[in-house]
């Protein structure tokens, strides 16, 4: 087949699907005269009411959806109900109805305002925008009379492609009917990516020319390799589905535990980010918590709490897997994820900016009295927590945080996400017991390149060979230092990288509850030997593409 017959993009989630592609409806177009109608004084007050209807019967469908849904589906959808009843965005609307604006025309001007405002911010909050976008359509065409713009609801399998997807689309798909995802726009880390691994379809962020697939056009999507092509031949097609069809069912069955072909075992831990999610956790294959993300139960705190009302939160986390390894990362508060009790400073680049271990520059003590509830914690549970700083960037931080946990009788450890620790892995493993690599950050600072940013995906890639070879250093350094090295990231929950990583030296995994059957499957079909040997080879590849080719060569 020809390479016109073929688009590319970052692959999310593996597998194959074959169908025809659908492309999602276009969002109601607001006409001119609606758009520049001026609203006599008299009616502005009843536009207003008209607007808050609308925008509640939008939020109440988010709302119910989310009640229907489970795991991130839920927690995504309840996020986007939230963020269509947001005080701020509704006070904008309203502000520019009573200057003279039509409630269609204000929902768009609000919507662009805080959309140039979350892209300011960068960050997840960028990634707010597609959200905030899909709100916005959702309450002009309920104001105009039009059906909700969005999926179409298909009566036999497709391939959805779109611009993007909000999380009110991805979360109700079926995936008998809907069989794999393919966007333009987005990244590895957007919503469509987290929600297609949920729905366990194969999935394809940052096609650039995927205008090129008309709709109806029988497409062969890889979410290994984040290819879509035309034409390929039905027969072929089949085949390769039959036998990502016996892949699926292997993960469906998977019971763990982690293991090489080779009888090599793998620790594949779960990301939470509560007690609720390791409590669920707590019910699956995973054989413990690699990332406890404590800064999520705070995102509302208006007050710092108390070092027992910390205690209490931590202790539900390590009550659900007692006797089994947990590791709890101190606030990665900042950047995106601001904590309103700490005193976050107004910033130009607040990505690079005081996040994490640095808090404790501008908030003396909040990480200290963190470690404090962290060692209640531990006491009251009978329990010995690992405990990680993110953002560490020097010897002295290290040695510093180390220090603290010790006093506490915490084992310490630092995130690897700034490449300088990558740079001195034997100096900072001689200061703390573990590393574990935090890939989304890591590779958005080797790359220097955004990790919302989806002119960028492709060099915010975890396959980036600079990127591979910063893993290795970290990894290889506690090899020599005989110390764990975990990989928290988003790259451990893709099954082809998650090998490469143990071929590197990475010695534990952590990832979303619902990825570690993926993986677990993908790491016992192959020897260590295989793993190393394709990370050896893997090294070398001169890109993304190349490396992620390779890996499927030699490992798929």
């Amino acid at each position: 087949m020809s390479n016109d017959q073929t688009v590319s993009g970052t692959g999310v989630v593996s597998g194959f699907a074959y169908a025809p592609a659908a492309w999602t409806k276009p969002r109601p177009v607001l006409p001119k005269r609606i758009h520049d109608r001026v609203v006599p004084d008299e009616e502005r007050e009843g536009e207003v009411e008209r607007f808050k209807a609308a925008t509640t019967i939008v939020a109440g469908r988010f709302t119910e959806r989310a009640s229907s849904a489970t795991g991130v589906a839920a927690e995504v959808l309840g996020a986007t109900a939230a963020l269509a009843k947001d005080r701020g965005w509704l006070r904008a609307a309203q502000k520019l109805i009573k200057g003279g604006q039509s409630a269609e025309a204000a929902t768009e001007g609000a919507t662009d305002q805080f959309v140039a405002m979350f892209q300011q911010v960068g960050g997840l909050m960028a990634e707010r925008t597609t959200d905030l976008k899909d709100i916005r359509d959702r309450t002009i065409a309920q104001l105009l009379g039009e059906p909700e713009p969005g999926v179409p609801a298909p009566s036999s399998p497709i391939a959805l492609l779109a611009d993007d997807l909000a999380p009110a689309d991805t979360a109700g798909l079926d995936p008998e009917l809907v069989l794999a995802l393919v966007t333009r726009l987005g990244g590895p880390t957007s919503h469509t990516a987290i929600l297609a691994r949920q729905l366990g379809i194969p999935c394809i962020v940052a096609v650039t020319e995927l205008a090129k697939v008309p709709e109806g056009t029988p497409v062969l999507v890889d979410g290994t390799l984040g290819t879509v092509t035309m034409g390929v031949e039905p027969g072929d097609a089949q085949r390769l589905i039959e036998a990502d069809s016996a892949r699926r069912e292997a993960i469906r069955t998977w019971t763990g535990p982690g293991r090489t072909a080779d009888g090599v075992e793998v620790d594949l831990l779960a990301n939470v980010q509560d007690g609720a999610a390791a409590r669920r956790a707590s019910g699956t294959e995973a054989n413990g918590i690699g990332l406890f993300r404590t800064e999520m139960c705070f995102l509302t705190a208006q007050t710092e709490p108390s070092t027992a009302e910390q205690a209490k939160i931590y202790g539900e986390v390590l009550a659900a897997f007692p006797g089994k390894k947990v590791v709890i990362r101190t606030l990665d508060a900042g950047s995106d994820k601001p904590v309103p009790f700490a005193n976050h400073e107004d910033e130009e680049n607040p990505a690079l900016g005081v996040r994490g271990i640095r808090l404790e520059k501008t908030n003396a003590g909040l990480i200290t009295r963190q470690l404090d509830a962290i060692a209640m914690a531990g006491e009251d549970n009978d329990a010995s927590p690992w405990v990680m700083a993110p953002m560490v960037a020097t010897l002295e931080e290290a040695r510093d945080f180390a220090a603290a946990c010790r006093e506490r009788n915490l084992k310490p450890g630092i995130m690897v996400e700034v490449p300088a620790v990558a740079l001195l892995a034997d100096d900072f493993l001689n200061e703390v017991e573990f590393f574990s690599i935090g890939t989304n950050d890591l590779t958005q600072y080797a790359m220097a390149a955004d990790r919302m940013s989806s002119p960028l995906a492709t060099l915010t890639d975890p396959w980036q060979p600079a990127v591979l070879s910063l893993i290795h250093m970290a990894a290889q350094a506690g090899q020599r230092a005989g110390k764990t090295v975990g990989v928290c990231g988003e790259a451990a929950a893709d099954p082809l990288l998650a090998c490469v990583l143990l071929g590197l030296g990475v010695t534990y995994l952590s990832m979303a509850t619902t990825a570690i059957p993926a993986v677990g499957v993908q790491v016992g079909s192959v020897t260590m030997q295989q793993c190393q040997d394709a990370a050896a080879q893997v090294l070398r590849a001169g890109s993304a593409s190349a490396a992620k080719a390779k890996a499927a060569e030699l490992l798929g």
